[in-house]
């Protein structure tokens, strides 16, 4: 008889995100809900940090789905400009504004600025079994680059096309999928988490 795959809401409406963590837990025995599946409006994301957010948001899946859930909070940081956009990288140009609006607002920002405009994506991922969890599982991803004014590559979303990686001569836009989840920010911080998930499954939440 087969094995119910473990289930973990993931606390995002991203579909991109979505993806991403789904392939890099599909060996695990895990099935991922996006919590916009099962009903579950997102929380308010009012913390100055990305840790703080993305405890939030896993805390808000688990208490309204009744599953282990994953709260993902990540973002681009820009030398020049101070560290934004940061926190706020998903509407920098505005609370509903779109990944093109988004770009046009951080080159905007960068031209007054000599290059090269050093620059990281950072993720932080927090699982928690459950919504009272005092021991949450948290893992960090940075994936170090610079922002280049004219877009480049078709993959990807959000900054990407901008987010050029020095030592691979092309955008995050360009790289295939597979190499985005060998190489990214979200990757690296997911091996981290799957890692600690795998481990702690085997002791205090159970096979």
């Amino acid at each position: 008889m087969p094995v119910e795959p473990h289930r973990i809401v993931l606390a995002s409406n991203n579909q991109g995100k979505l993806a991403e963590l789904r392939a890099l837990f599909e060996p695990w025995d895990v099935a991922l809900l996006n919590q916009a599946e099962i009903g579950i409006e997102p929380a308010a994301e009012n913390a100055p940090t990305f840790l703080e957010n993305a405890l939030t948001k896993a805390r808000h899946a688990a208490e309204r789905s009744g599953h282990p859930a994953i709260g993902d909070d990540s973002g681009l940081v820009v030398e020049a400009l101070g560290g934004a956009p940061g926190i706020y990288s998903a509407r920098f140009a505005g609370e509903t504004a779109s990944d093109a609006e988004n770009n046009v607002q951080l080159v905007e920002a960068l031209a007054g600025y000599p290059p090269p405009h050093r620059a990281m994506f950072c993720c932080v991922l927090v699982y928690l079994h459950s919504p009272n969890d005092p021991t949450p599982l948290v893992a960090h991803g940075d994936w170090h680059g610079e922002i280049v004014p004219e877009p480049r590559g078709v993959g990807g979303f959000g900054y990407d096309p901008h987010f050029l990686i020095p030592e691979l001569r092309c955008t995050a836009a360009e790289l295939s999928d597979a190499d985005k989840r060998q190489h990214s920010h979200r990757a690296r911080a997911a091996r981290s988490l799957v890692a600690q998930y795998l481990d702690a499954r085997g002791g205090r939440y159970g096979s």
